[in-house]
């Protein structure tokens, strides 16, 4: 079962699960899409609506995918029933508001991402024990959860060793869910999802993989490049488009690469294809009834914005822009991620200095003419220095 299977990383998900031969029933609600009517903004590239994906990978695979239209954040009784009725083996958790600027942009905004976030999680915690289900949950969580400041050690995979003292002097050592400083709502409904977790694996034996995600980077898959109807959806809004997309997109147009601030603020990234071959991974490795969560940092690799931004000029020759940030995070950072869970799989994922070129001439061939110029950088952004294009 994928939650928000109709989304940017759900739904090349639900085919890739599919292509591997499971039986797989998407749940969602649409929400993504009314989103952007909401903000005035679309995909770059046309999504074609649900049943029409649908029927287009039934057509390329022969293969069916269910799909249930349901609220999990605010219809339970739909959700209880329908996870009673499936009994899935799993089931894969993206259906939560994704966008960390949008969690900041307005009251209604706030209000909607915690509720919705906070409420989907919880009504699957509370539906997998109504049901007495043994699925294995696994939940795309965001390595933000740990914050944007220095922390001056590596960043662990959830949790900390720490060594307290006892009333009498003594040493306790104990090893606790990392204290996280989301700088965001949405990071703060992440960490929030990490205390429902903990609770419900100790209290009633749930099975959870929380994995730490990282910004993810490319757009479509091997299965969504099958047949046009399949195709994944490209943001490039200062709201959902991710930073390498919108740099992309940018240098596609000849537009300046709007580097937000000094371009110092690292990051973790991973391409699309990995995050969803990682979750397969995942799933092959559940835990046992009574484990405590497992949590694992799902990024491939960290970059400045200013690197990132050198790297795409360097490809593209396109100038790079500084402007004043419009989010209230740390200037600079450190960022230094344990990843041993993702090295002991033996994969070899992609990086920016092998695939980076692949994705930038994607982009330079989509159909540009439905691009709003006016979405390509914040509302009254103010520049502070523009900088010629690095030597090709």
């Amino acid at each position: 079962m994928v939650l928000g299977g109709d989304g940017f990383c759900g739904w090349p998900a639900a085919l890739f699960f599919s292509h591997q031969g499971c039986d797989v029933t998407i749940i969602d609600n649409l929400s993504r899409r009314a989103i952007d009517l909401e903000l005035g903004t679309a995909s770059l590239n046309p999504i074609a609506s649900m049943a029409d994906r649908l029927s287009a990978w039934r057509a390329v695979s022969g293969q069916e995918i269910g799909f249930l239209n349901i609220d999990i954040a605010g219809d339970y009784q739909a959700l209880s029933a329908a996870l009673g009725e499936i009994n899935p083996d799993a089931i894969v958790h993206f259906a939560e508001q994704r966008s960390a600027p949008y969690s900041m942009m307005s009251i209604p905004a706030r209000r909607y991402t915690v509720n919705n976030n906070v409420s989907a999680t919880h009504n699957v915690l509370c539906a997998l024990v109504e049901n007495q289900l043994a699925a294995h949950l696994v939940h795309l969580g965001s390595i933000g959860v740990y914050g944007y400041s220095d922390a001056g050690l590596q960043l662990p995979e959830g949790y900390l060793d720490i060594t307290a003292h006892g009333p009498d002097g003594r040493e306790v050592k104990k090893q606790v869910l990392y204290p996280g400083d989301p700088v965001s709502l949405y990071h703060m409904t992440k960490a929030q999802d990490q205390l429902l977790f903990a609770f419900y694996a100790r209290k009633h034996g749930c099975r959870i993989t929380d994995l730490y995600q990282g910004i993810v980077w490319g757009t479509q898959t091997e299965e969504t490049r099958l047949d046009p109807q399949l195709a994944n959806r490209f943001d490039y809004d200062p709201v959902y488009g991710t930073v390498v997309n919108r740099f992309l997109v940018q240098a596609a147009i000849g537009h300046p690469l709007t580097v937000y601030g000094t371009g110092e603020q690292t990051r973790a990234y991973i391409h699309l294809q990995d995050t969803i071959r990682y979750i397969w991974l995942s799933l092959q490795s559940a835990p046992v009834a009574g484990a405590r969560v497992q949590v694992i940092n799902q990024i491939t690799e960290t970059l400045s914005v200013r690197a990132l931004a050198n790297m795409v000029s360097d490809l593209t020759g396109a100038m790079v822009s500084y402007i004043v940030n419009p989010r209230d995070e740390p200037a600079s950072n450190a960022f230094d991620v344990d990843r041993t869970s993702l090295a002991a799989l033996g994969q070899a994922p992609k990086q920016f200095h092998t695939a980076l070129n692949a994705e930038a001439a994607f982009v330079a061939d989509m159909d540009l003419a439905g691009l709003d110029r006016s979405k390509l950088v914040p509302a009254n952004a103010r520049e502070t220095q523009t900088a010629s294009p690095s030597p090709a």
